[in-house]
């Protein structure tokens, strides 16, 4: 028994590598060893999963001398598809070793067992192949079929968490877990790429929640432990807004509703440090240098949430409106911002229902 929990141990070793530089010393015999040991951790979780005792010891094995650790026994039966998934995001990996991975995961049956992973695979070679020149590594361009394929692994890996949750467990110390578990995950991306997949996730998910459709609180499990990584962090939730387009902000914060309160929150706090130049006859940014919108980014935010459904229309603009009257309740254009901005919204709605 000691020495399978020895051989357990290495688990946590084995996927840290493989997000690493040091897969660069990896040629095809070596990838093809890593792939048979996440292949008999799969087996292991198969022949010890309805074994609670042996579950419970391989589980501290893992998380042995890693406080905090995301990994559990669960983690043993989708050993393949983490390995994979690292590697197939790791520019380190030498063309001959991604070769034979791609081999493996696009063996006939592994669609079956992995289908995401098979999906981001066949995407991977695709790109390979078609791609006339290389891109910059940050080019927009380069990233948006990547980041979209990333937020389907990401769900795929949420949905698993939730059917394999214990019965009757509970559902606070589940909900913690799974917020560590996606924090770490998504804390080795560099940050706006990382924003950018959980923007993708959570647009995926709400194309298919008709829960979140009925403005349920999260969309349900599996959206829950983005949202709730996403807000967690003022500094984070700023920079997801300042990042994606008002239009996506707008959709988003029409089907989850816990986006709506601290987005208008932003959006109010913004708005509040414009100053009014009366000679230029504009608003503008009062706090130099720092990452805030401008008057059109601010008046392009509130007009797309203005456009959504009776629901988020409405709540918009009874917070415009209440902030104008905070400000002085004034009726010609700046004196308040607020008076400005909802003149503006105003127009905006009356000239698309005179066309």
């Amino acid at each position: 028994m000691e020495a399978l929990l020895e051989q357990v141990a290495q688990l946590p070793g084995l996927l840290a590598v493989s997000r690493s530089a040091l897969v660069r010393a990896w040629d095809a015999p070596t990838l093809g060893r890593a792939l048979e040991w996440a292949r008999y951790f799969q087996h292991l979780h198969g022949r010890f999963r309805a074994r609670p005792r042996l579950r419970a010891a391989l589980g501290r094995r893992l998380r042995q001398g890693q406080p905090g650790s995301p990994l559990g026994f669960r983690h043993l039966g989708r050993c393949a598809a983490l390995l994979g998934l690292a590697l197939l995001e790791n520019r380190a990996l030498p063309p001959a070793a991604c070769r034979r991975l791609l081999q493996s995961l696009l063996r006939p049956g592994a669609a079956a067992e992995a289908p995401s992973l098979a999906l981001l695979a066949r995407r991977k070679a695709a790109s390979r192949l078609l791609a006339p020149a290389p891109r910059p590594a940050g080019s927009p361009a380069a990233l948006e079929p990547q980041v979209r394929a990333e937020a389907q692994m990401l769900l795929a890996r949420l949905r698993e968490e939730e059917e394999e949750a214990e019965p009757g467990g509970g559902r606070a110390g589940e909900a913690r877990e799974r917020l560590r578990w996606v924090a770490g995950l998504l804390e080795q991306l560099p940050q706006p790429r990382a924003l950018r997949v959980v923007a993708a996730a959570l647009q995926q998910q709400r194309g298919g929640d008709e829960e979140g459709l009925r403005g349920r609180a999260g969309g349900g499990h599996v959206a829950g432990p983005l949202l709730s990584w996403l807000l967690e962090s003022q500094e984070r939730f700023s920079a997801f807004c300042l990042l994606l387009p008002g239009s996506l902000l707008a959709s988003l914060a029409a089907h989850y509703s816990q986006l709506r309160p601290p987005y208008l929150d932003l959006l109010t706090a913004w708005g509040s440090r414009l100053l009014y130049d009366p000679l230029q006859g504009r608003w503008h940014n009062s706090c130099l240098g720092e990452a805030e919108l401008s008057w059109e980014e601010l008046r392009e935010r509130f007009d797309c949430l203005c456009r959504g459904p009776a629901l988020l229309r409405g709540q918009t603009r009874a917070a415009l409106e209440l902030l104008k009257v905070q400000d002085g309740d004034f009726h010609i254009c700046g004196l308040s911002v607020w008076t400005d901005l909802l003149m503006e919204v105003e127009k905006s709605l009356r000239k698309e229902e005179e066309q």
